[in-house]
């Protein structure tokens, strides 16, 4: 996530034997793990790497499939409410605003993970399965926070995040809808500033 491992770069197995001083058998249940995320690529004969750095044609195609879905989503979300989603939203809100001490390349990853969490528990709530798995499938999340290390990505995030929760306690569809289709407009402004 905080480009340690340069995007493409060979991933040696064995080097991170050496280096965390463990068995294969972990490295490669953790590289298993990342591959099923996006950030790894496994190729036959070759071994692992570091998934490249998504392109500006696809940020671009991430970011419409984005407005397309994620606002009928959240609108969708609204009606199907309950107390336990919305204990469970705010509980990964709370979390992503968490900064104790710690790595800060720690922090912005498990904000990355939370983030996805968050959406995804929207998404579920929405009902529309087809729509959940083809954002899924994108690893939206882990290619978008992988762009930029910064702490404005996270701090607007979480505002946007604030809006997108009070139209849920609200139970306002419209205002939902509105507050996800800014929250992801406000991204895609923040994080395209990488391709100029």
């Amino acid at each position: 996530m905080a480009l340690k491992i340069a995007p493409g770069a060979r991933i040696s197995v064995d080097g991170l034997v050496r280096e965390l001083n463990v068995s294969q058998t972990p490295i490669r249940e953790a590289l298993s793990r990342l591959e099923a995320e996006g950030l790894v690529q496994k190729t036959h004969l070759i071994g692992y790497s570091a998934a490249p750095q998504i392109t500006k044609r696809d940020f671009n195609e991430l970011y419409e499939l984005r407005l397309c879905l994620e606002p009928f989503a959240a609108k969708a979300a609204t009606t199907n409410l309950d107390a336990d989603v919305l204990v469970a939203l705010k509980e990964a809100a709370t979390q992503m605003m968490m900064r104790d001490g710690g790595d800060e390349r720690i922090r912005y990853s498990s904000f990355a993970r939370l983030d996805a969490v968050f959406h995804d528990k929207i998404l579920e709530t929405a009902g529309n399965q087809l729509i959940r798995e083809t954002l899924w499938h994108q690893h939206t999340h882990f290619h978008i926070f992988r762009l930029m290390f910064h702490a404005r990505v996270t701090d607007e995030a979480l505002d946007e995040h604030a809006n997108i929760m009070a139209a849920f306690e609200a139970r306002d569809p419209g205002a939902a809808e509105n507050a996800m289709r800014t929250h992801i407009e406000r991204s895609r402004s923040r994080l395209s500033q990488v391709f100029e």
